[in-house]
């Protein structure tokens, strides 16, 4: 079905735990609706490292459009897979695209400083901070200033909105200016504040990174680093298959007598 995608746009919505992110993933499917466009969701969450199993709690935040024979809504574990998506994720985004749905959201597991592989999966970034989140020093550390196309401040109701505004832009004043700056934005998802002007921002730098080819270019990397991603699991089972058997407990056997360096042994094991 890969000769039938490219034509679906992606959403990514990430940003801390607790920020809001279903509730305003939420709130985007009605503005898409609105529009009488067809959405299909990918919610993120996270597995537990005890257990292994996942509440998928995003559908609990989602009942509003559970229902809707124009939303497709897919919760998927992670299944301890780091960087905010599941391994499938991708794949999943594939599977919605060929079946002509033209706007896809991906929300994230909750992140923290470096989980930022959004980025790489979606058109557009949204990231979403609560008021006393941090100070732009923090949002720089994390590398949001990098993946972030959207920047929303959610819950700007609760005291301190203005400061978080204020350090995010002050950061990006500070950050090497590009050809989009990315706007700060306040949202209440819960009553649907400020959800509109971020709608109606996300249109905007879609047709932004159409017009000047940044969208053929993010397109471009992202399946360049699929091939890459191909390549590299299919060398990992080659490396399962050479570093088993008779014939690799005889080379460390070697190494272990002093005969060959660990190097030289991969080096044997390579050729």
């Amino acid at each position: 079905m890969f000769a039938h995608t490219g034509q679906a746009y992606t959403v990514g919505i990430t940003g801390a735990p607790g920020a809001g992110k279903s509730t305003l993933t939420d709130a985007l499917i009605g503005c898409i609706r609105g529009e009488d466009a067809e959405v299909g969701v990918l919610a993120i969450d996270p597995t537990s490292p005890f257990s292994g199993g996942a509440i998928l709690g995003d559908r609990v935040r989602m009942q509003d459009h559970a229902t809707d024979p124009g939303v497709f809504i897919r919760s998927m574990a992670t299944r301890g897979h780091l960087g905010g998506l599941a391994l499938a994720t991708p794949q999943a985004q594939r599977v919605l695209d060929a079946a002509a749905i033209p706007w896809i959201l991906v929300e994230t597991v909750g992140v923290g400083q470096v989980e930022v592989e959004i980025a790489s999966a979606a058109d557009t970034t949204v990231v979403v901070v609560n008021p006393g989140w941090g100070d732009g020093v923090q949002a720089n550390k994390a590398g949001l200033l990098e993946i972030a196309d959207v920047f929303v401040v959610n819950k700007s109701d609760r005291p301190g909105v203005a400061d978080t505004v204020r350090d995010l832009e002050l950061m990006l004043d500070l950050s090497v200016p590009g050809s989009w700056r990315p706007p700060v934005l306040q949202t209440v998802a819960t009553g649907g504040a400020g959800v509109a002007e971020l709608w109606a921002v996300i249109g905007a730098h879609r047709a932004h990174i159409g017009d000047n080819g940044d969208l053929v270019r993010r397109r471009a990397a992202r399946l360049r680093d699929e091939v890459r991603a191909i390549v590299v699991a299919r060398l990992q089972e080659q490396v399962g298959d050479r570093c088993r058997g008779d014939a690799f407990e005889a080379l460390l056997r070697r190494v272990e007598g002093r005969e060959l360096d660990p190097y030289a042994a991969a080096g044997e094991l390579l050729i």
